[in-house]
């Protein structure tokens, strides 16, 4: 009997190094490719804004995403993310202001600004794409955050691909590299566990 059950603990701890495993790797997969496929539309993950203004993290998921728009990969920029209590902008109405400054026209530019985590504003996403009858989109978010992201707005019924930006803070150094892949690996198991988002205080990244 205890060697029956040495077998099982060895085998259980065996199976989880392997799904972990597993999953960081395809996080950091993911991380690397740049799908550039037509869309109906680009989606620009929010992060934090401060009274209208983008964040640097914010600014560069930003112009990523105008460049996809100006290189016509899709028809339109939709920008999500909700505010905090007290905040004149949500996150989604800051990142519009920042695109139509740059040039972009206001009409191309959707902000849906529900939600406080990347799951509940993918949601909010996928029901004005149903709304508006589009149903493709390209997200725009930080390398490590694209599998999770992908999976949720597949999950609430977008066709969805990724084109990670290659510039800011959350790409500039190896160490904060690992500490993204890590956390997001974390978080992605927890939601394909539960379905649920991780409550994040931290960019964008919930």
């Amino acid at each position: 009997m205890r060697g029956w059950f040495l077998r099982v603990i060895a085998g259980g701890l065996l199976l989880g190094v392997l799904v972990v495993g597993g999953t960081a790797f395809r996080v950091w997969q993911v991380a690397r490719f740049d799908d550039r496929v037509p869309t109906d539309a680009v989606v620009v993950l929010g992060a934090a804004q401060y009274d209208g203004d983008p964040s640097s993290i914010f600014a560069s998921r930003l112009r990523h995403a105008e460049s996809l728009y100006r290189s016509g990969l899709a028809p339109r920029i939709v920008t999500a993310g909700g505010g905090r209590a007290g905040d004149a902008y949500t996150e989604a109405e800051a990142g519009r202001r920042f695109l139509i400054d740059r040039g972009v026209p206001a009409r191309d530019v959707i902000a849906v600004g529900e939600g406080s985590d990347t799951l509940e504003s993918l949601k909010a996403v996928a029901a004005r794409a149903n709304q508006d009858g589009w149903h493709s989109a390209l997200l725009v978010s930080d390398p490590w955050h694209s599998l999770r992201a992908r999976t949720m707005a597949r999950d609430a019924g977008l066709s969805a691909w990724t084109s990670p930006t290659r510039s800011g803070p959350v790409v500039q150094t190896r160490e904060t590299q690992a500490r993204y892949i890590v956390r997001e690996t974390a978080a992605l198991l927890y939601y394909r566990l539960t379905h649920a988002s991780v409550d994040s205080s931290g960019p964008g990244l919930g």
